[in-house]
């Protein structure tokens, strides 16, 4: 099992290049994790996220609450094209994900938000989500 939020990171990345009405609107190369201003747009930037650790379970199998960011950026395209594509993104994470060494319980993104940037050339956008993930040890 690889480390919590990497297991969740990859398991978005996964459909999220998946899906087509994505990809037409986000390249598939510009859908990564980092903690920076992107470097290239339109993108959707993944944070490092937060781990919970819940501890064993009768059967040698650990939990997680694992908690992370996706930032959409836009670059000359106005806050309402990231706003698309957070839209587009919620809809492809509403099934649920496939993850490789683990199994997930609970996945939702809970909450979108769309601050200003600083330059206004930016358009700017988070989901929040969170995943309820279990491994055995």
């Amino acid at each position: 099992m690889i480390e919590p939020t990497l297991a969740l990171q990859t398991a978005i990345r996964a459909r999220l290049i998946s899906k087509p009405e994505v990809t037409a609107l986000v390249p598939a190369d510009h859908i990564r994790s980092g903690s920076t201003r992107p470097d290239k747009t339109p993108c959707i930037i993944m944070s490092d996220g937060n781990t919970a650790l819940h501890g064993h379970d009768y059967s040698s199998q650990r939990t997680a609450w694992v908690y992370l960011d996706l930032h959409v950026w836009t670059l000359d395209a106005g806050q309402d094209a990231a706003k698309k594509i957070a839209g587009v993104v919620t809809a492809a994470l509403d099934k649920p994900l496939n993850f490789e060494g683990c199994e997930c319980d609970h996945f939702r993104v809970t909450a979108s938000r769309f601050p200003r940037d600083t330059d206004p050339d930016y358009g700017h956008g988070a989901l929040s989500v969170e995943a309820l993930i279990r491994w055995l040890v």
